[in-house]
């Protein structure tokens, strides 16, 4: 539902084109990860997932489950509550690695949480959580770094700048690039697997902030 929700909205609030890398590829038991800058990049990711035939299960705040309608159609559909800093944080590990393990794709967003700063402008990644890390090595998954540009330009900054933001978005329609970089197997202690992770992610940030420039420079 979220994929296909997201698919159909997405387009109207952005001009979404999505790149990927030669070796990049979606096998069964795959984690996502992707760079987080705004309340709307989920949806563009998942839209441009949806694009290319994968439905992730998501690894979301545990706030959206409190929302009645939405947490019943997230339990339904196997997506992950994250609960930070509580004693049910172990559940999102052990609910991801189940998901895992039934051959599902998983989106996590390594970061933990959304940059403070208030300017639409883009940034590199912020530093990963070691949850990417306890998940490889748990379940030797390999890593698909994802990285979105443009996601800023339809949200960010305080409420009232969100919400005009996203009022705006579809007279504005503000260039959207998510690139998918090839699958990386993270190997040594949490640290190197934590790093290996982002450097990755920030690569493939890196090329959707150039493909991201090339599409608005082709208009």
């Amino acid at each position: 539902m979220l994929s296909r929700i997201a698919g159909a909205l997405v387009p109207a609030v952005g001009r979404l084109t999505v790149s990927t890398d030669a070796r990049a590829e979606f096998a069964p038991g795959s984690i996502v990860v992707a760079n987080h800058t705004s309340l709307a990049d989920p949806a563009i990711v998942l839209a441009a997932l949806h694009r290319l035939g994968v439905e992730p299960v998501v690894a979301a705040t545990a706030g959206l489950w409190r929302v009645p309608w939405l947490g019943r159609a997230l339990t339904r559909e196997g997506h992950i509550p994250v609960h930070r800093n509580s004693a049910r944080a172990a559940d999102t590990l052990d609910l991801a690695a189940a998901a895992l393990a039934d051959g599902r794709v998983v989106l996590v967003y390594a970061e933990g949480g959304l940059p403070r700063r208030r300017d639409a402008t883009e940034a590199p990644p912020e530093a990963f959580r070691s949850g990417i890390a306890r998940l490889s090595h748990r379940t030797g998954a390999p890593v698909v770094p994802i990285g979105q540009a443009g996601a800023r330009r339809v949200a960010s900054g305080g409420t009232a700048k969100q919400v005009a933001g996203l009022a705006t978005a579809p007279l504005r329609r503000p260039g959207l690039h998510v690139h998918v970089g090839p699958p990386v197997r993270l190997t040594g202690d949490a640290a190197a697997r934590t790093a290996q992770a982002y450097t990755a992610v920030t690569a493939a940030w890196r090329t959707a902030c150039w493909c991201r420039c090339l599409a608005m420079l082709r208009r």
